[in-house]
C-alpha cells in the first residue's frame, strides 16, 4: 500500500489513526473541506490550513469542464495551480454526472453527458476518470468511477448500479496500476440493501484498493436511514484500511458515523451554510440573519480558532444582512474551523477512551438546541 494507515486507538468500532501520504499525514477521523473548482469557496488556502485541515477534496467533474484536465496538467496539476501543498482527494466525477439524469446516458463503456456550462458533449469512462484524477490533476487519492442511485431505489436498480460499479472499479484499478505516491479508493454501493452492500464489499476486496468509500448515502434517505446502513456497512470493509463516507454531512452525522467505524468525510455544508448566514456551533446551528443577533456583542465561539473568536455576532449579523462578501468569508472560515475542531475532539476522545461519554454529551448539547 502506498499510504500506510496506522490506527492509534479504538473504542468500540470508533478508531483514530494516521494515514501517511507523501504530502503529509492525515489524522483520522478527518474532515475534508470541498474545493469544488480549485478553491474552497470564499477561503484562501492559508485560511483553510489555519483551520487545521490536513486534506481537501477536488471535484473532477467541475475541473474537467473548467479549466480542463490537459490545461491543469500544463499548469503543474491542482496542487501547484491553487497553491495547496497538502494531500488532495478527488472524486471520480460520477456523482455529478449521474445527477444530471436529463443530460447524461450511462452505458457499460462510459457515461456520456452534456456540460451544464456550454452544452458541449463529454465522455467519462473509468479509464478517463483515472487519467484526469491521477495524471492530469495529480490527486494524491483518486476514486474509482461508480454509479450512484437516488433514494429511494428499487432493489433491481440498486443491484444493477452496484454491479456496474464493481466492473468499473476493476477497470479503474487496471487503469491506475501500481503507484508509489498515489492511492486509489474503491466505492461500496448497494443503497439501503444490506445484502447488496455485502456483495459489493466482497468484490471490492477481491479487486484490492488502498482505501474504501461508502457511497450512495446522503442522497435523501435521512439521518436515521443513513445510520441504519452504517450499522453494518463499515464493518464489511477491511479494518486495516481507511473508510470514507462520501458527501456527509452535518456534525451529528459525523459523530454517529465515527461511532460506527468511519474515518474520513467530505461535505459542502460548512461553506454553503456560511455563504447563507448559518454558523455551526457546539450548541447547533445559528442563523446570523436573525434579529436577536443584531446587538449581541459576544463572539460566535471563543473556543474555535479564527474569526469566530474575534468578531461579535452583531458584526457578523450586519455583514450577512448587508450581503457583504466579508460575511460569507468569515462564516465559511468559522464553519470549516468548527468541523476541524469537531474531528479533533473526536480524535482526542477516542485516544483517551471516553468517546462514548463524549458522544452522549454532544447529543445532549447539540441536538437539544
Amino acid at each position: 500500500m502506498p499510504f500506510p494507515f496506522d490506527i492509534k486507538a479504538t473504542e468500540g468500532r470508533a478508531r483514530t489513526g494516521v494515514l501517511k501520504t507523501s504530502r503529509g499525514d492525515i489524522r483520522t477521523p478527518a474532515f475534508m473541506p470541498v474545493g469544488t473548482a480549485a478553491t474552497v469557496k470564499a477561503m484562501t488556502v492559508d485560511q483553510v490550513k489555519q483551520t487545521g485541515a490536513d486534506i481537501i477534496l477536488g471535484n473532477t467533474y467541475h475541473l474537467m469542464l473548467r479549466p480542463g484536465p490537459e490545461r491543469m496538467e500544463r499548469l503543474g496539476g491542482l496542487h501547484r495551480f491553487m497553491g495547496w501543498d497538502k494531500p488532495i482527494l478527488t472524486d471520480s466525477g460520477g456523482f455529478q454526472v449521474m445527477s444530471l439524469a436529463g443530460i447524461s446516458k450511462v452505458k457499460e463503456e462510459a457515461v456520456t453527458f452534456s456540460s451544464h456550462i456550454d452544452g458541449s458533449k463529454h465522455v467519462l469512462s473509468p479509464e478517463r476518470s483515472i487519467e484526469i484524477q491521477a495524471d492530469r490533476i495529480g490527486a494524491d487519492i483518486s476514486m474509482q468511477l461508480d454509479q450512484c442511485v437516488a433514494y429511494p431505489a428499487e432493489k433491481d436498480a440498486a443491484s444493477k448500479a452496484m454491479e456496474l460499479s464493481i466492473r468499473w472499479g476493476a477497470r479503474s484499478k487496471a487503469a491506475f496500476g501500481e503507484r508509489k505516491h498515489q492511492a486509489l479508493f474503491g466505492i461500496q454501493q448497494g443503497s439501503t440493501f444490506e445484502d447488496l452492500r455485502r456483495q459489493s464489499s466482497e468484490q471490492l476486496r477481491e479487486i484490492g484498493f488502498d482505501g474504501y468509500a461508502i457511497g450512495g448515502l446522503a442522497v435523501g434517505e435521512g439521518h436515521q436511514a443513513m445510520c441504519e446502513v452504517l450499522d453494518y456497512a463499515p464493518e464489511m470493509l477491511p479494518a486495516d484500511r481507511p473508510r470514507y463516507l462520501m458527501g456527509v454531512g452535518k456534525p451529528i452525522d459525523l459523530v454517529e458515523a465515527v461511532w460506527r467505524g468511519v474515518d474520513m468525510f467530505d461535505c459542502v455544508l460548512p461553506t454553503r451554510a456560511g455563504r447563507h448566514g448559518q454558523a455551526w456551533t457546539w450548541d447547533g446551528p445559528i442563523n446570523l440573519k436573525n434579529a436577536p443577533h443584531a446587538e449581541d456583542q459576544d463572539p460566535l465561539d471563543p473556543t474555535i480558532a479564527g474569526p469566530s473568536s474575534t468578531y461579535s455576532k452583531a458584526y457578523l449579523h450586519h455583514l450577512i444582512r448587508a450581503d457583504e462578501i466579508l460575511g460569507k468569508v468569515l462564516l465559511s472560515w468559522h464553519n470549516i474551523a468548527f468541523f476541524q475542531a469537531l474531528t479533533a475532539a473526536m480524535r482526542a476522545a477516542i485516544s483517551e477512551g471516553r468517546f462514548e461519554a463524549w458522544r452522549r454529551d454532544f447529543h445532549a448539547r447539540h441536538v437539544s438546541n
